[in-house]
């Protein structure tokens, strides 16, 4: 049931005019059962003084592509009411007309664009407006019997408007609506959602809730669980059971769904989710159209249901059904398209945005896990929509043609023309290891900075868990991910792995970068020191590669790797038999694997770094001494003894190195594999011969 969460303190420190309509839009963006993403929009008429310090009748309504919850004072648009209110008179207006014209309304030109729904708002007589889709309304509006249900629930005080897509004939509509029915309170959208009002943003905010609530009330005396969907068909499989055959299924559905440009894939086995896909009705239900127009962009008019029965959960059945279904999903989708089409449009990509799994729950796709997630939330609104409709009588949805002329809107595509430009690593997904370090650090952040989704695997967990707080805070949520890893064991690598697939569905960006270095007289080098620079710099580069090998064949949509080795790797270091003769193994290892990686698309390259000490847990162990030892210098010294050995006379720093292994794992050596990229400032002796 939606929840009060007016706060009067809050309120009040939002202070009037425009910030009481902020705080009130989040308020209702909020609870994700009153609006969805991205959807509904709010408005408030007030006095403002404009460039010539006259007063004028003002509009602030939410402009377009932002989002109730998250919206700031500079995502509302301010027009002039009276230019906008003359319009109410006319007999239609195009949607390009009703752009161009608002345009022209706006008192500030640098607001976002006026929202196609702005007239909604200004033809109604009242100060504050909400226009929200609440699950229950919604429920209402897309059940068969809707109309004379709502007759019983709100008597006399409901206007319904059937479905037109929203511009200004809806808009006239809802008005005419109104005005003839003085008793109105509230207007139902069919198969869209709710309209409400009030003279303060208090009350607003509460009859949207009350209004809400009384349709909750309703259809909640009128579920039944047990025969919910049907009833149940099948039964979920154990938490583990699901998520391990789902780890291993997900790189196969990344590749089968990254057609032309690559998917990120999310699973949610949430309890609503396994309810519904476990149901006997589900199959039907899924098929009949979007619960909400708002919701066809980000799920497409419907998902994949795929035809699996989890009882024998044999993981080769599913990944034929799951290939299968997204194969003729596609076929289906260009049907669609071809069907509908109008001039100019260009087809999205035709893979599904969200796979309903009996036993097992819901995949997500989308160009970042942030847009998975959304297309997840909007399929999770849908189900309590089908929960209620269905509760009601009938689910009934938009035609082909309705659904297709939404998904396709031009004044829907603007708001995706309003996200920022994809960066290099956009859709992609790098896997780093020791990257809490320092050279793993400064190459996770340059992955974030252009775009990738980053996993931190660090022995030290604690401290990759700090790093991926502090980037998801200033990159978004799940951009970045923690994992413990010890490189040396085979079950840690292989967890880690199915921890980075069962969040992204895939890698396509490996850096064995994690490591380590000791130094001693080859003829004092123990057993134990030989065996701890080969398990840590061979076995575990080794197994890393091998595991993220896997995982890119089985997505077959290429793959990149990039081996941090040394100068060592090509130079006899002094006192360094057992650190150099891994380094050397490590890179030879790289050039092997990028030899049988060809063919599939997987590129393998080395990054050959020297003296990097800077954030370095190596340089701050031991080594450091060792090496001053070495050279027959103070550990104070070791940063001018290395600036002074290189040709460049500069020292090496851990954002030099990821700028290579960021080079390296980028489209701009698309071209190159099984190379070595020397970065040590020009020490002659490591030149390569």
């Amino acid at each position: 049931m939606v929840a009060n969460l007016w706060d009067n303190d809050k309120a009040a420190q939002a202070g009037s005019g425009l910030g009481e309509l902020v705080y009130r839009s989040n308020l209702l963006g909020t609870d994700r059962s009153v609006a969805n993403w991205g959807g509904g929009n709010t408005s408030m008429k007030t006095t403002e003084t404009d460039f010539r310090g006259r007063p004028v009748e003002v509009m602030w309504v939410k402009g377009s592509g932002s989002d109730l919850a998250t919206m700031k004072a500079g995502n509302f648009t301010g027009l002039r009411m009276e230019d906008i209110r003359p319009l109410i008179e006319r007999e239609s207006m195009s949607d390009e007309e009703m752009v161009a014209y608002l345009a022209h309304c706006m008192i500030d030109s640098k607001h976002p664009r006026a929202s196609i729904e702005t007239s909604l708002h200004a033809f109604l007589p009242f100060k504050h407006v909400d226009h929200t889709h609440p699950d229950a309304i919604i429920s209402l509006c897309c059940s068969d019997n809707g109309k004379e249900l709502a007759r019983e629930i709100y008597g006399d005080r409901f206007v319904w408007v059937p479905y037109v897509r929203p511009g200004f004939t809806l808009s006239k509509m809802i008005a005419e609506g109104v005005r003839n029915n003085p008793k109105a309170e509230l207007v139902l959208m069919e198969k869209h959602g709710l309209v409400t009002w009030a003279d303060n943003s208090h009350d607003c905010y509460l009859k949207t809730l009350a209004i809400i609530g009384e349709a909750e009330s309703f259809i909640e005396a009128r579920v039944k669980e047990e025969t919910l969907f049907g009833g149940a068909k099948y039964q979920a499989l154990a938490e583990e059971e699901r998520r391990s055959i789902v780890a291993q299924v997900l790189p196969s559905v990344r590749g089968a769904v990254s057609e032309g440009k690559k998917m990120l894939v999310t699973y949610d086995d949430a309890p609503d989710v396994l309810q519904f896909v476990n149901s006997k009705d589900a199959a039907e239900l899924s098929q009949v159209g979007a619960a909400c127009p708002d919701h066809l962009v980000h799920t497409k008019m419907k998902p994949l249901f795929v035809n699996w029965d989890p009882a024998g959960g044999n993981v080769d059945s599913l990944l034929q059904a799951l290939k299968e279904g997204i194969a003729a999903y596609k076929e289906e989708y260009k049907a669609y398209f071809e069907r509908n089409k109008n001039d100019g449009d260009q087809m999205f990509e035709a893979a599904p945005r969200v796979i309903l799994i009996p036993g097992i729950g819901m995949l997500n796709t989308g160009k970042s896990w942030a847009m998975a997630d959304v297309s997840g939330q909007l399929y999770h609104r849908a189900i309590s929509v089908m929960r209620g409709a269905t509760s009601l009588g009938r689910f009934v949805s938009l035609s082909e043609n309705e659904s297709y002329n939404v998904e396709y809107w031009p004044l829907e595509l603007y708001k995706l023309t309003l996200a920022p430009a994809e960066a290099e690593f956009s859709r992609k997904v790098a896997f780093v290891t020791g990257g809490a370090g320092g050279i793993g650090s400064a190459t996770v952040k340059q992955f974030l900075k252009d775009g990738g989704h980053v996993v931190i695997a660090d022995l030290n967990i604690e401290g990759a868990q700090k790093l991926a707080s502090e980037l998801n805070a200033e990159y978004g949520a799940n951009r970045a991910l923690a994992v413990k890893i010890d490189v040396t064991k085979e079950e840690e690598v292989e967890a880690a792995f199915r921890e980075t697939v069962l969040a992204y569905g895939g890698v396509d960006i490996v850096v064995n970068n994690a490591g380590l270095a000791t130094s001693s007289p080859f003829d004092e080098t123990s057993l134990k020191e030989w065996n701890l620079n080969m398990n840590v710099l061979g076995t575990g580069y080794f197994l890393v590669a091998r595991e993220a090998f896997k995982i890119m064949k089985k997505q077959a949509i290429g793959g990149n790797m990039v081996f941090v080795g040394s100068k060592n790797s090509v130079y006899a270091g002094k006192n360094a038999s057992a650190y150099s003769t891994a380094k050397a193994a490590e890179v030879h290892l790289a050039r092997c694997i990028a030899a049988e990686g060809g063919e599939f698309g997987i590129r393998v390259n080395s990054v050959l770094p020297d003296a990097i000490l800077q954030g370095s847990q190596i340089w701050n162990s031991s080594w450091r001494n060792e090496r001053a030892a070495a050279y027959g210098i103070e550990p104070d010294q070791l940063e001018e003894y290395y600036r002074k050995r290189t040709t460049l006379l500069v020292n090496i720093y851990p954002q030099d190195i990821a700028d290579a292994i960021t080079f390296f794992a980028s489209s701009k050596s698309e071209k190159t594999t099984g190379r070595m990229l020397t970065v040590d400032g020009g020490v002659p002796a490591a030149f390569t011969r």
